[in-house]
């Protein structure tokens, strides 16, 4: 069949690489796609992601038999919804079920009704009270834009003034738009954070292997939160006993909880979690793949992506035998100087081709093409990749890698994967 990608980052490349080594895959294309993305598919521009019309258009022009959406935009914006309507099978959830990603509220009220394990907190829409339960709470605190915020809307504050500061730039500074008219103020959990995400099909629910993500800019886990700056899997503080755990006490009820709210949910449910003293909690969950720990589970995955999308569409993932390799895979993303502040765009990448006879997969994040070139255009511009028999062998390899690519300003953490490698 047909296939269609939405999306242009990391993870949607990496989502393509791994269809296209369906046996049921005949032609992907990718809406807009990158110039990564352009070995294994065809690369769609001039629709925008959100023009939900002329994406049913498309894919019934070039005969789509799936919709895979990658990013929590379209998601949000119903394109699920419109795709399922044209009589065209989609992964992802519903416009109503995205909710959980694309309002935090929503999300913590869903929890706190059906007892799902997470942080204390309150919703605040005027300044004031928030500074005022800040003043009452203390610190450390953590401050969430409500909405959709690129992955950068959480601001852990150690101290109260950095709290109050966090208020400021959110919802009177509007630093993430619309995103901060309500904020979702959290007590500060202790423990090691870890992702779990899962297939499901509104009932069957299916984990995936586990990861660790490295969110802050620099090493030591120092610098400003970004949207991640790499990831490796499996994550060891998620031993079998705490996955069982989190299907037990998080996923299951996450998802009867969806529907008896009249919000089936289907799709990728991504379940980003605080590994405390008193077990897993919920931090956040977002309604699709996550980037960049799609580069390391997808890897991972020796079954076929397509026939596990379709079941989830289709309702019958329960009769889909799901395989995972053993390895560990390992994903360091090369940043724009600058990053996630302001940063260049234009400057020419060089030794991609070497970094891949090296060993390491190279999925593209923030790439265009200009003057015959790939140059930079985004602030995470490549996930290096490298899948080992243990992270260690995997770190070593992706850094390899990391070593043959290199253009204007490119830096990286030279540290991912150094929970793991310190156990």
């Amino acid at each position: 069949m047909n296939i269609l990608v939405i999306g242009s980052g990391g993870r949607e490349h990496t989502l393509a690489w791994k269809l296209a080594q369906s046996p049921k895959a005949d032609k992907i294309y990718a809406l807009p796609g990158n110039p990564g993305m352009a070995d294994v598919a065809m690369c769609v521009e001039g629709i925008a992601i959100t023009d939900n019309a002329s994406i049913v258009d498309f894919a019934k022009k070039h005969a789509i038999g799936l919709v895979v959406v990658g990013p929590e935009v379209p998601l949000t914006n119903g394109l699920v919804d419109a795709v399922t309507a044209a009589g065209i099978k989609a992964f992802g959830p519903t416009q109503a079920a995205a909710q959980i990603e694309g309002s935090k509220s929503f999300s913590k009220d869903l929890m706190k009704k059906y007892g799902i394990p997470t942080a204390k907190y309150e919703v605040f829409t005027e300044a004031e009270a928030a500074r005022e339960y800040i003043r009452k709470e203390g610190a450390p605190i953590v401050i969430k834009a409500d909405g959709l915020a690129a992955g950068k809307g959480v601001i852990v504050a150690m101290t109260e003034d950095e709290a109050l500061q966090a208020v400021a730039d959110i919802m009177e500074d509007k630093e993430f738009g619309n995103a901060g008219s309500r904020v979702v103020i959290e007590e500060f959990m202790e423990g090691e954070e870890a992702s779990l995400l899962c297939f499901t099909d509104g009932k069957t629910i299916c984990p995936m292997i586990s990861s660790q993500d490295h969110k802050r800019a620099y090493d030591g886990d120092k610098g400003p939160n970004t949207g991640g700056m790499g990831t490796y899997a499996p994550a060891p503080v998620m031993t079998d006993k705490m996955v069982q755990e989190t299907y037990d006490k998080i996923l299951v009820p996450t998802i009867k909880a969806m529907e008896q709210e009249g919000k089936p949910y289907k799709g990728c449910l991504y379940a980003g979690l605080m590994i405390t003293a008193d077990g897993p909690k919920v931090v956040e969950f977002n309604a699709r793949f996550g980037d960049p720990e799609t580069q390391v589970v997808l890897p991972l995955l020796n079954s076929d992506l397509v026939e596990i999308m379709l079941a989830c569409a289709d309702g019958n993932l329960a009769e889909v035998q799901i395989d995972w390799s053993k390895d560990a895979a390992v994903c360091v993303v090369m940043a724009a100087g600058g990053y996630p502040k302001s940063y260049r765009k234009g400057d020419a990448i060089t030794g991609l081709d070497e970094a891949k006879a090296a060993g390491a997969l190279v999925f593209h994040a923030g790439t265009a093409h200009k003057d015959g070139n790939i140059v930079t255009d985004g602030g995470r511009v490549l996930g290096v990749v490298a899948k080992a028999g243990d992270v260690r062998s995997a770190v070593a390899k992706a850094y390899v890698g990391v070593e043959k690519i290199s253009f204007k300003d490119a830096f990286y953490r030279k540290d991912i994967a150094h929970r793991a490698l310190e156990r």
